[in-house]
């Protein structure tokens, strides 16, 4: 049986569950904002090469801008226990949410051009009741997440009879 604790993480009062996968987002899946970071770089670099002042804004904001990737970067971490699927904040810890595979209904990928090139991709599971969606965005090797979450959903899920 399993029991929320009050930091809204999953604890068992039985069989301990084991975490068998994960991550967090790829860098790939903050290109846009390092392609800006050095569009502005290149900018200021150019205002310090023709003596424009307030180069020094530009450059800082170009570092700026590559902290808050980092930051995005680890505000969120995937998890695939042998129980459930689980987002929780890469800072504190904390389960954002958490759902078990009995719930789920569909297992999609999402992968446009520029992500494919990336190899990375966007994993989202559909449930049921009143479950929202749950995305696993900008994954490393999106077709692998896809295939271990398959293979640890049960049998009976909806996600094999809507496949046929």
């Amino acid at each position: 049986m399993n029991i929320y604790s009050s930091e809204g993480d999953v604890t068992d009062q039985g069989e301990s569950e084991r975490i068998l996968w994960e991550a967090y987002p790829s860098w790939g899946q903050f290109s846009w904002l390092f392609f800006l970071s050095l569009w502005i770089a290149l900018r200021g670099l150019v205002f310090i090469r023709v003596g424009v002042p307030g180069w020094e804004v530009w450059m800082v904001g170009a570092g700026f801008l590559l902290v808050v990737a980092v930051g995005l970067r680890y505000w969120a971490k995937y998890v695939l226990t042998s129980r459930h699927v689980i987002i929780r904040n890469g800072y504190s810890g904390k389960t954002m949410r958490c759902v078990s595979y009995d719930v789920i209904d569909a297992v999609e990928l999402v992968q446009g051009p520029f992500a494919r090139f990336l190899r990375i991709g966007t994993v989202v599971l559909r449930c049921h009741d009143s479950n929202p969606t749950l995305r696993f965005r900008g994954v490393k090797a999106p077709e692998v997440v896809e295939t271990k979450l398959r293979a640890l959903l049960p049998a009976s899920s909806p996600v094999f009879s809507s496949s046929l």
